[in-house]
């Protein structure tokens, strides 16, 4: 048999810290260089050099570019897609250590000599020797690592099955990656003739609580969504406070009424999503005046399991038009107490009304022109244009004021779900009997993934007028963000995450757990996946 290149722990152990090494943080240049070193990696491989076209580059947005590598037997159709992201967030919070964040063997180390700086439990670990530190090596590079293994091994020894490997940038921000790759996985089955048979996932397992060792595979992965809201009141001078009103004094009771609300929490098979929470509030002004701040913003984070974004912009209206009522009572109460007329009342507009109403007193082609000069400002994200496009629109429509816009902002993660397929439950059922056989390890399923993962955009299920209902309400769809909704949904196959074992995933802290990465679960995905095509 040849040897292989990741056919040992020590071997991924090796790759995996090479590919830490290759500094990938989201809108940098290294993610941009990182799949086409991937690339040259795999090229190295023996099945590639005699199918090249089996490996391929393509484009996402920014200039950055995704990876695919396809193992194909001549005489299978079922496709497993293995997928991963190769972006990691920033390493500010290492301090001094930075510049170690990317080097694990030595990270892990130097920590050793700063350990009474680190939380209790991390020490322990540390001191265990059972974990290796750095950036990336959680999140989720040694998914990557794992796949890699796999695809060299069907190669070699020529399993009866395709595999499919896909890693993207980009999972931590926008998902421009893997909603780039959607349409190109259609391509790519069309091509090759493939049948997809299973998304799975590579993401690490997450503690569910603090002291958790529990090891878990996900059946589906939690939602995602980014309800946002421009207040808009009425501007006077601070000497005049009366004779208008502040869009602090209006945010102030549509936040009150979204932060930890139960009305948007799930629950799912005994498992819950966690509270909303605001994720950024802020005037929209950009100096100081003795002007009254008539204009800011808010975006409110939601997690979803079965709702949709239909679901949750009526729920948003609702508890909007309530925080409306009560701003309007307080306001008027106190307009009475000094013997002032109000300014009027707040009302509540959803983009797609907003749009609506500009483009009769604007027209289409004004309203076009406002929405590609905001898309043109680089200096903006997705967020902050979402924003800026419903002021600018707005400012051209006063007449609307004052009022809370509510509409969406970037991004929108929809929920999946497969833990009714058989297919899924009989992977876990033998992953479960594996793990418990071959190492005393006890496997739990958990019914959505709670890290927020690229299986949102695989085995998409419309119902109603989801797919209108955001379009209509994200001000810069079409623009700078689109979901390839309708492509999604031609993806039809189950999703699972099986991947390995770490802790504090975008801290200083994040580490990868030794035997969990390098050992336990490269075997289990290999076993199940040779149980998926009937290997013996």
């Amino acid at each position: 048999m040849k040897h292989r290149k990741w056919g040992t722990p020590e071997e991924l152990r090796e790759l995996l810290c090479e590919l830490v090494s290759w500094k990938s943080m989201t809108l940098t240049n290294g993610e941009r260089e990182f799949p086409l070193k991937i690339y040259r990696k795999l090229k190295e491989l023996t099945y590639y050099q005699s199918f090249p076209h089996h490996l391929r580059l393509y484009d996402a947005d920014l200039d950055r570019r995704f990876l695919t590598a396809l193992y194909k037997h001549p005489k299978a159709e079922d496709t497993i897609v293995l997928i991963s992201h190769f972006d990691t967030v920033n390493t500010e919070e290492y301090g001094e250590l930075e510049e170690f964040a990317y080097q694990p063997e030595l990270l892990t180390k130097r920590l050793l000599e700063k350990i009474e700086e680190l939380p209790v439990d991390a020490q322990k670990d540390l001191r265990s020797g059972e974990y290796l530190f750095g950036r990336g090596t959680m999140d989720m590079k040694m998914g990557l690592v794992m796949h890699m293994g796999l695809l060299e091994k069907a190669a070699i020894e020529n399993w009866p099955i395709n595999l499919l490997l896909l890693s993207v940038p980009d999972e931590e921000v926008n998902s421009a990656g893997m909603r780039a790759a959607v349409p190109k996985l259609l391509e790519l089955r069309k091509e090759f003739e493939l049948s997809y048979s299973l998304f799975l996932n590579g993401e690490p397992v997450f503690a569910l609580e603090p002291g958790d060792q529990h090891y878990y595979v996900y059946s589906g992965s939690i939602g995602k969504i980014m309800p946002a809201a421009l207040f808009y009141g009425k501007e006077t001078h601070v000497g005049e406070p009366l004779s208008g009103i502040t869009a602090p004094f209006i945010a102030s009771f549509l936040t009150q009424r979204m932060e930890w609300n139960v009305e948007l929490q799930e629950m799912v098979m005994g498992e819950k999503t966690p509270l909303p929470v605001t994720l950024q509030q802020k005037d929209l002004r950009m100096e100081y005046s003795v002007q009254t701040p008539y204009r800011s913003s808010a975006l409110y984070n939601v997690f979803l399991m079965n709702r949709n974004s239909e679901e949750i912009m009526n729920i948003f209206e609702k508890i909007a038009l309530e925080a409306a009522r009560a701003c309007n009572q307080v306001y008027k109460a106190i307009c009475d107490g000094q013997n002032t007329k109000p300014v009027g009342e707040v009302r509540v507009v959803r983009y797609e009304e907003l749009k609506k109403f500009a483009i009769g007193k604007l027209g289409q082609d004004a309203v076009e022109e406002i929405k590609w000069t905001i898309q043109s400002n680089m200096t903006w994200d997705d967020r902050e244009k979402s924003i800026r496009m419903a002021d600018a629109l707005l400012i051209q429509c006063q007449e609307l004021a004052p009022a809370i816009i509510i509409l969406y902002a970037p991004p929108y993660y929809p929920s999946v779900n497969s833990s009714n397929e058989v297919l899924v439950q009989n992977c876990i059922d033998y992953v479960r009997k594996q793990a418990q056989m071959k190492f005393g390890l006890p496997v739990k399923q958990v019914h959505y993934f709670n890290g927020i993962s690229d299986l949102s955009y695989v085995n998409y299920l419309d119902t109603g007028e989801e797919w209108t209902v955001f379009s209509e309400n994200t001000p810069i769809w079409g623009a700078g963000y689109k979901i390839p909704f309708d492509e999604m949904a031609e993806l039809k196959a189950p999703v699972l995450n099986i991947g390995p074992f770490g802790k504090d995933a975008h801290k200083r802290t994040e580490r990868l757990h030794i035997k969990s990465a390098f050992h336990e679960v490269p075997l289990l995905v290999e076993e199940m996946i040779k149980m998926m095509a009937s290997i013996s």
